[in-house]
C-alpha cells in the first residue's frame, strides 16, 4: 500500500458531499487535487477556510483522493471586503483553469505570496494583473508584450490587437477593443504608474483568459459586481 505523504496545500473549493463528507478541491505545488473529506462537518473551521495554509495527506490512485491529516500551518491571511472577492477570483481561476494533478511549484508559490500581500492591503489591481499574466504563462498561453505577431518591435504610438492563439497584431484603423502600443510596453515593465497600464492590463488579461474559460460567468466576478 502507497504510503501518503503530507503536502502543503490550499482549498479552493469545497461543498457537501454524501451525509457528513465534503468535496475539496486542493491547490498543491503538484497542482489541483480533489478529494474526499470524511466527517467535514466535525473539522475546525479554521483548517478549512480558504487561503489557509494546510499539510495535507492524500491517499489512492484515482483522480478522487482520500484526504487523511489535515493540519493547519502557521496563521492564515485574513481577507476582507475588496481582498476577500479577489482571493476567491483566484480560486476560482485555478479550479477552472488548471488540469488535475500538473505541477506548478512556481505558481503555488506565487499565489501564496499574492495572498499574503492581499491581506496586507496592497493595491488590488496589480497584484491581479501579476497574477492572471503568470498564469497564462504558467499554462503555455502568454505572448509577447515587447513584439508583435510579426517579430516587429511594439511601438508605442502604434495600435494593437489581440491575437489569443497568437499575440499582438499590429492593426491600422482604429477600432474596439485596441491596445496602444505605450500601455503594452508599460505592462511589460510592470510599469503601474504610468497613465492606462492599469485599464489596459484588465482588458487585457480578460481577453486572453475568455477563450479559455469558456461562456460561464465567474461566480467570483459578479461578486464584485453586486458589493
Amino acid at each position: 500500500m502507497q504510503q501518503a505523504v503530507g503536502q502543503p496545500a490550499y482549498v479552493l473549493h469545497s461543498r457537501a458531499y454524501r451525509e457528513a463528507s465534503a468535496l475539496v478541491d486542493f491547490f498543491t505545488p503538484q497542482g489541483c487535487v480533489r478529494g474526499v473529506l470524511r466527517r467535514a462537518r466535525g473539522k475546525s473551521g479554521s483548517v478549512m477556510r480558504p487561503f489557509a495554509l494546510l499539510e495535507v495527506e492524500l491517499r489512492g490512485r484515482g483522480e478522487l483522493k482520500t484526504v487523511g491529516r489535515l493540519e493547519g500551518v502557521g496563521n492564515a491571511p485574513w481577507l476582507h471586503g475588496d481582498a476577500l472577492f479577489s482571493g476567491l477570483y483566484l480560486n476560482e481561476l485555478l479550479v477552472r483553469l488548471l488540469a488535475p494533478e500538473v505541477p506548478h511549484p512556481v505558481l503555488f508559490e506565487h499565489y501564496g505570496l499574492t495572498l499574503q500581500a492581499l491581506a496586507q492591503g496592497r493595491a488590488l489591481e496589480p497584484l491581479l494583473r501579476a497574477f492572471e499574466w503568470r498564469l497564462l504563462d504558467e499554462l503555455g498561453y502568454a505572448f509577447s508584450l515587447n513584439q508583435d505577431v510579426q517579430g516587429e518591435a511594439i511601438e508605442p504610438g502604434a495600435l494593437y490587437r489581440l491575437q489569443v492563439d497568437a499575440g499582438l497584431e499590429r492593426v491600422e484603423l482604429a477600432q474596439p477593443g485596441l491596445f496602444v502600443g505605450a500601455d503594452l510596453l508599460a505592462l511589460a515593465d510592470a510599469d503601474w504608474e504610468a497613465s492606462g497600464s492599469l485599464l489596459a492590463a484588465k482588458r487585457l488579461m480578460r481577453q486572453a483568459l475568455a477563450v479559455h474559460l469558456g461562456a460561464k460567468p465567474l461566480v467570483s466576478r459578479e461578486l464584485f459586481r453586486k458589493r
